[in-house]
């Protein structure tokens, strides 16, 4: 019991600063986006900062803590202030996991710059381990935060990606789904594991396994 409760305190360390950091970048990099494009409520909501602490949400907290994942608070969206709102929807929605691909890069640069030190200097091994696991934790971690909000399901990223491909009135129906989104989430994680099927995992693991296998990062 305690040694798996050791486990797990390590685990949740290891993840920590990956995933504040790409939920954090990605709320932050919508914002960025938004502003660039003409909208201001991110960064009159105060939203533009790097202050985990502005965009956690407490049961994306708790989530966490107890299942390894999680999320943050959305960043505020007007797209009333747009010159084109279903062109820069598309924009802002993009900026987001474009912010968490970018991450995972760093992070694999990171991790082969440690990697060589790592293995030739034993003496410094008990100091590089916790930084390279973190690195090959963020790798994994902003990937997978890259290709879950890139799924087509309102109220997630890839919604109003795919929303910009269709006629306007469908995509306008489309995307009032947003407001059932988190509970069409639910339900495809509920009737999945009735099914016997990882629904979201065979998803999303693929293509995080190809890309993370590109940088040179195992799962």
């Amino acid at each position: 019991m305690l040694e798996s409760l050791s486990e797990q305190i390590v685990r949740i360390s290891i993840l920590a600063v990956p995933l504040l950091l790409g939920l954090t970048c990605h709320e932050l990099s919508h914002g960025l986006a938004a502003l660039a494009l003409g909208d201001p409520t991110a960064k009159l909501a105060g939203r533009l900062t790097m202050n985990p602490l502005k965009h956690l949400d407490p049961m994306g907290a708790i989530a966490f803590l107890l299942a390894n994942i999680g999320w943050a608070k959305p960043v505020p969206v007007d797209a009333r202030y747009f010159k084109r709102p279903m062109r820069d929807m598309m924009l802002v929605s993009l900026a987001g996991p474009g912010a968490n691909f970018l991450l995972a890069l760093l992070f694999a640069a990171l991790f082969h710059l440690l990697v060589p030190t790592y293995f030739s200097q034993p003496q410094l091994r008990s100091m590089l381990q916790p930084l390279v696991l973190i690195c090959q934790a963020g790798v994994i971690v902003n990937l997978m935060l890259a290709f879950f909000n890139l799924l087509p399901i309102p109220p997630l990223d890839g919604s109003n990606i795919l929303a910009w491909f269709l006629p306007n009135r469908l995509a306008y129906k489309f995307l009032a789904l947003g407001r059932y989104g988190f509970m069409l989430l639910l339900g495809l994680l509920i009737v999945s594991q009735l099914a016997g099927i990882s629904l979201l995992g065979s998803l999303i693991f693929p293509p995080v396994g190809y890309v993370s296998a590109l940088l040179g990062i195992r799962m």
